[in-house]
């Protein structure tokens, strides 16, 4: 039952991500970058900077959902530097 709610937390974040970045992937690439985008965020600002609240990146809470967001943009932003996608 957790993989349901990944896939819809990940869906969620991915489509504010790509409305925020301005990107027109499909349900399946949102909820790829929703689901990436937070794991590198509690990555990157829970366990290497040690920032509290980034532990919660990717759960359906407020905080969980905005550290998520920021890790979606994150993602999209490299893969844009990338030139993974346009």
């Amino acid at each position: 039952m957790s993989w349901i709610v990944a896939i819809i937390v990940g869906a969620i974040i991915g489509w504010l991500a790509s409305s925020v970045m301005g990107e027109r992937e499909g349900l399946v690439g949102k909820i790829i970058i929703g689901i990436v985008g937070s794991l590198l965020a509690k990555w990157l600002f829970a366990d290497l900077l040690h920032i509290g609240g980034a532990a919660s990146a990717g759960t359906f809470t407020i905080a969980g959902l905005i550290w998520g967001v920021i890790g979606a943009v994150i993602l999209i932003w490299a893969l844009r530097a990338l030139k993974v996608i346009r």
